[in-house]
């Protein structure tokens, strides 16, 4: 059930209007901060709890939205060059894009590439994030 969006006197506070194309995008929830749960995430302005946004669970159908994310900013994703592959694939799996059911061969569908190409992506991505400790 959906709550009622968030408002400051008869006028929309400049935060909810500015977060609210990135919350639509992601497929979010704009809450008043008074009812946010614990994983929601509530927004300050100057000081004062303005807005909560509750993000939705990445499930098969956020991941779809990801991708699609990537493609109106990218263009068609197997076109790219194996370097940016690389970091649309670091991206992701720090969205938790590879904890869905499915996700490294949805990825790798919408790469070009094979799931083994993902996976040397990812070892890729876990090796250099091992040399910056």
């Amino acid at each position: 059930m959906s709550r009622p969006e968030p408002q400051r006197d008869a006028v929309a506070h400049p935060l909810l209007e500015a977060v609210r194309p990135l919350v639509d995008a992601v497929g979010g929830e704009l809450l008043d901060p008074a009812v946010a749960a614990p994983g929601d995430v509530v927004l300050r302005w100057e000081g004062e709890e303005v807005l909560a946004v509750r993000l939705p669970g990445l499930g098969d159908d956020s991941l779809d939205r990801l991708v699609e994310g990537l493609e109106r900013v990218h263009g068609p994703l197997g076109a790219l060059d194996r370097r940016t592959k690389q970091d649309l694939v670091r991206q992701l799996e720090a969205r938790g894009a590879f904890t869905v059911r499915h996700g490294v061969e949805t990825v790798a569908a919408a790469l070009g590439v094979s799931r083994f190409t993902v996976y040397n992506y990812l070892r890729h991505v876990n090796e250099q994030r091992a040399k910056e400790r």
